[in-house]
């Protein structure tokens, strides 16, 4: 996989109750209101207020939906507060507008936009950037109500460097709020070298500069707990859920002493982190970093002076000379949080999931077609089986010919472009981390297998990385570029949104629409299949997916 290719991904790195009921209305679910219905948006002084712990905030309501974008929870990370633990926002008199998304962390330029079949896709918002950017957002059926509805807060993608809240239109809850009757927040965080620059080696001051991006949202959490009721939220009943880099924050959340309590069940997409970065890996990325400002351990207190654009471009030079090679006890290349002992104790599943997230229950799952392939070039559509052998080969030396091998007997009648677009470690390191998290023997872990298939770009995309999104969030019509729209994907939508909202109510994705999802266990493998007809299947890559297991996480190439 080439660099960019690389880069890609991990930027890609976004009211029936479901309880005991059918599924909803698959034409109440994504479609847009008419332009020019009749109060469809209510915008007044009056409306929409909210008193939270810092002060008032006015959204606005949408089709019956409350919405708030840009609410800070913490204060502005700029200065001297650069590289700290996040802190308490200054509180305001008056009440605040919450109308618009807030700033987002400063990261470089998406590339996605440079390959337009991508761009087509998946419609970025790329936003603004700025280091007040500790802002969320919330969706609710009612605020000021009494009511305690669960509340499912998202976690942007885009690995440890890059996204946002706001960046795709999947990531709107409106329609996920109106279908469950739950209260959904959203959150932006620091990330790269202003979230994960670990300068402990440079003074105490900086002993938890390696992981802030990660406080960021256990903060966040906090507030949720502090203010969420006033919402229409219930501070006891937290399902965090991501997806891509989203869903490696999940599972690091669940090893982080401070966010136990926070949250209550969580849902990993499309991640396979099980481990993050040691002292030595992040001292050396924060060394290159040091160096390429100009400056030593005498003189680090003027990187709180240095612009941000300039510190942007220093994290990602360093990076760069960092290399895409890493340590077996390294969960990833470059960005990422840090076991150090306080914060992150240890990884966050390897090698076993911390005790004090052992009640605590998970879906986890992946796409088919996570490596999709021929996205941007259409003629790998007519790769052949020596052409296939020739790329693994050259990835993986001679165990490429047996993973051929492994993968064509397990998918008899994929073309040879598909067999290559499941070439990723999600899928593998998924059903490790159900394995492990099933081996507690406490709460359920559920894993699921998205499939569907786009028909938008003569169906090549596949099940493409970050596809499942529009479904989770019943958002199928508003993200048609990726959907295509149109019925077939709306009832899917209606079955996927609502076994997120059974989880999220219960702990249990079951509801009559779909069949009986049993949880996971290791000695079947049991995991959900989502398609136009979906299925359970035990363990559907066998053989071919332990092969990847050992590529992948222990380096068996």
């Amino acid at each position: 996989m080439s660099n960019n290719r690389r880069e890609f991904l991990q930027k890609l790195g976004l009211a029936a109750t479901v309880l005991g009921v059918g599924s909803p209305s698959h034409e109440a679910m994504a479609k847009p209101t008419a332009p020019g219905t009749k109060n469809s948006v209510t915008a007044a002084e009056s409306n929409a207020v909210v008193d939270t712990s810092s002060g008032k905030v006015r959204g606005y309501t949408h089709n019956g939906i409350v919405n708030f974008k840009g609410i800070p929870y913490a204060a502005t990370t700029a200065g001297e507060a650069r590289f700290m633990p996040p802190s308490k926002p200054a509180p305001w008199t008056g009440v605040r507008n919450s109308l618009v998304y807030g700033p987002v962390c400063p990261q470089k330029p998406n590339n996605g936009w440079n390959a337009e079949e991508y761009a087509f896709l998946y419609q970025w918002n790329d936003g603004y950037q700025g280091e007040d950017c500790l802002r969320l957002n919330v969706w609710s059926p009612g605020v000021n109500d009494g009511k305690k509805r669960p509340v499912l807060f998202w976690i942007h993608g885009g690995a440890f460097f890059s996204g946002s809240s706001q960046e795709h239109p999947s990531y709107d809850g409106e329609n996920l709020s109106r279908l469950g009757d739950v209260v959904v927040v959203s959150v932006n965080h620091r990330l790269n070298v202003y979230g994960y620059l670990d300068l402990s080696d440079y003074g105490s001051q900086y002993a938890q500069s390696g992981n802030v991006g990660m406080l960021d949202l256990v903060a966040s959490l906090e507030w949720v707990r502090d203010n969420i009721a006033q919402f229409g939220g219930d501070a006891g009943n937290v399902t965090i859920f991501g997806q891509s880099g989203g869903g490696a924050k999940v599972t690091t959340l669940m090893a982080m002493p401070s966010a136990k309590g926070l949250f209550h069940k969580g849902i990993s997409e499309s991640s396979s982190t099980i481990q993050v970065a040691t002292h030595d890996y992040a001292a050396k990325l924060a060394d290159l970093v040091v160096a390429e400002l100009g400056l030593t351990k005498a003189t680090i207190a003027d990187i709180h002076k240095v612009p941000f654009a300039r510190l942007t471009e220093a994290g990602v030079a360093a990076e760069k000379k960092m290399g895409t090679t890493f340590p077996a006890n390294v969960g990833r290349a470059g960005w990422q949080p840090v076991v150090d002992g306080k914060v992150i104790p240890a990884h966050p599943f390897d090698p076993t999931v911390p005790a004090y997230s052992a009640n605590i229950p998970m879906i986890i799952g992946t796409n088919r077609n996570e490596a999709s392939a021929s996205i941007n070039n259409a003629q790998m559509e007519s790769l052949d089986e020596a052409s296939l052998t020739k790329r693994l080969v050259e990835r993986f030396g001679e165990k490429g010919r047996q993973l051929h091998e492994v993968l064509r007997k397990a998918h008899p009648k994929a073309k040879s472009v598909e067999l290559l677009s499941y070439v990723a470690p999600y899928n593998p390191m998924a059903y490790l981390q159900a394995e492990r998290k099933a081996a507690q023997q406490a709460a359920p872990v559920y894993l699921y297998l998205f499939a569907w298939q786009t028909p938008v770009l003569d169906g090549r995309p596949r099940s493409f990385h970050c596809s499942e999104i529009p479904f989770v969030f019943a958002n199928t019509d508003r993200c048609e570029t990726m959907t295509g729209g149109g019925e077939e994907a709306r009832v899917l939508a209606s079955k996927i949104s609502q076994a997120w909202l059974s989880f999220a109510r219960t702990g249990n994705p079951n509801h009559k629409g779909l069949p009986n999802w049993p949880a996971f266990t290791p000695s079947k493998g049991e995991t959900m299949v989502f398609n136009t007809n979906s299925e359970v299947r035990n363990d559907p890559d066998g053989e071919a997916r332990q092969l990847l297991e050992r590529i992948f996480y222990k380096r068996d190439v």
